[in-house]
C-alpha cells in the first residue's frame, strides 16, 4: 500500500504540472501542499478501514486460537492477501475444530471400550480350575481391546465338564460383542443340558437371531465326564484338536467338522458328538487361528505342522502347564507382530492328579 501511495503521489505531482503547463494557470506550492496533505488523509483512512482493520481482525483472531481463547470463523468476500489470509485461517481453524471433535470422540469411545474390555475380561475365566483327572491350563491374548477370542472351563452338578474355545470372524467391537453373547449363552445352557451337543444346537439358535450373516463363530466343545473317564467332542467350523499320544510319541490332527455357530438357523443335523479315546499321560490342544496364521518377519505362517511338530518335542518332557509355556513362545517368538486374538488350551489327562504335576500357574492371561 506505501508503494500505491507513492504512485499516487507521483501521479498527483504530475497532474499539476500538466494543469498548470496546459492550462497556464498558475498553482502556488502552497496549494498543491494543502491538496497532498488533504489526499494523505484519505488515503490513510483507507488504508485503516482496508487493510489495517481487518488485519488486525485477523491477528486477534490467530492470537486467540493459539492463546486457548474463543476465536470466530472470518467472513469475507475479498480476493486480495487479506482475503487469502482470512482463507488460511478458516481452514486451519475448521481442521482443528475437527481435530478437537475427533479427539473428543476418540476419548469417548476409548473410555466405552474399557469398560467393554473389562466386562468381557469379568465373563472370561480369571483361572483354569482344577478338574479331577486332568491338568489344564488355559490362556489367551487379544490382539485389540477386545477379543474375539472366548474359551472356558465349565463344571455341571452332572459331574461333566466342559471346555470349549469358539473364534468370531474378526476382531474388534463387533467380534466382542458376539463373544460375550456366547460366552453368557454357553455359560446358561451348560447348566440346563447335560451334553455338548445340546448346548451347541440352543447357543446357535439363540445367536443366529441376532447376528448379521456376515458375522459368525467357530467353536469346539469338549465334555470330560469324570463318572466314565471320558471324553467327547462337538465341533462347530473350529480348528483341528490336536493329541499327543505317550506311548507312540505322535501327535494326531483331528477334523472338528460341524458348521460354524451363526450360519444355520438349526444346525442340530450339520453337527455330531464324536468319542476322543486318551490314555494317561495324553495331551489335548485348542488353539485358536491366530495362532497357526501367526506371520514371520518373511510373511510365512506359523502352520498347523509347526505346532504339531512343536508338541511332539515339548510334551514328553513337561505337564501342561509346562507344555503350554513352551508353545506359546515357539509362537511368540515366530510371528512379527501379532494380527489376530491368540487363545491356546493345553489338557493332560493325569489320572493320579501327583503333585508334582500340579498347575501353578493358573491364570488365564497370556504373559509370554
Amino acid at each position: 500500500m506505501l508503494i500505491d501511495f507513492l504512485i499516487l503521489s507521483f501521479l498527483m505531482v504530475g497532474l499539476y504540472y500538466g494543469l498548470n503547463k496546459y492550462y497556464a494557470v498558475e498553482l502556488t506550492v502552497n496549494v498543491l501542499i494543502y491538496f497532498l496533505i488533504g489526499f494523505s488523509f484519505i488515503f490513510a483512512l483507507f488504508y485503516y478501514f482496508d487493510i489495517i482493520r481487518p488485519l488486525k481482525e485477523i491477528l486477534y483472531q490467530m492470537q486467540s486460537l493459539l492463546t486457548g481463547h474463543p476465536y470466530k470463523r472470518i467472513y469475507t468476500t475479498r480476493i486480495d492477501e487479506i482475503g487469502i489470509l482470512a482463507h488460511f485461517f478458516n481452514q486451519v481453524t475448521k481442521s482443528v475444530s475437527e481435530v478437537s471433535a475427533d479427539i473428543k470422540d476418540r476419548d469417548r469411545l476409548m473410555g466405552e471400550l474399557q469398560v467393554a474390555s473389562q466386562l468381557q475380561k469379568d465373563i472370561l475365566p480369571l483361572v483354569s480350575p482344577k478338574i479331577p483327572g486332568l491338568q489344564i491350563v488355559a490362556k489367551t491374548k487379544p490382539a485389540t481391546e477386545l477379543g474375539g477370542d472366548s474359551f472356558n472351563i465349565l463344571r455341571s452338578d452332572s459331574g461333566k465338564t466342559y471346555i470349549y474355545i469358539g473364534d468370531v470372524t474378526g476382531h474388534g467391537v463387533a467380534a466382542g460383542l458376539i463373544m460375550t453373547m456366547v460366552s453368557s449363552l454357553v455359560s446358561v445352557f451348560s447348566g440346563m443340558y447335560t451334553s455338548a451337543f445340546e448346548i451347541m444346537v440352543k447357543v446357535n439358535q439363540y445367536i443366529k437371531k441376532h447376528v448379521k450373516k456376515s458375522m459368525f463363530m467357530t467353536m469346539v466343545m469338549l465334555c470330560w465326564d469324570e463318572k466314565s473317564q471320558k471324553m467327547t467332542f462337538v465341533g462347530a467350523g473350529h480348528e483341528h484338536i490336536l493329541v499327543y499320544r505317550t506311548a507312540t510319541g505322535t501327535c494326531d490332527a483331528i477334523l472338528s467338522g460341524g458348521v460354524a455357530l451363526g450360519m444355520v438357523p438349526d444346525n442340530s443335523k450339520l453337527i455330531t458328538e464324536k468319542e476322543i479315546d486318551i490314555s494317561d499321560g495324553d495331551f489335548v490342544v485348542l488353539y485358536s487361528d491366530g495362532i497357526t496364521e501367526a506371520r514371520n518377519a518373511e510373511g510365512e505362517l506359523y502352520g498347523l505342522e509347526r505346532i504339531k511338530k512343536a508338541i511332539i518335542e515339548f510334551a514328553p518332557q513337561y505337564s501342561a502347564e509346562g507344555l503350554h509355556y513352551h508353545l506359546a513362545s515357539d509362537v511368540s517368538n515366530y510371528m512379527s507382530q501379532q494380527d489376530d486374538d491368540m487363545s491356546l488350551i493345553v489338557i493332560k489327562r493325569d489320572a493320579k492328579n501327583s503333585a508334582d504335576e500340579q498347575v501353578k500357574d493358573n491364570s488365564t492371561s497370556w504373559n509370554v
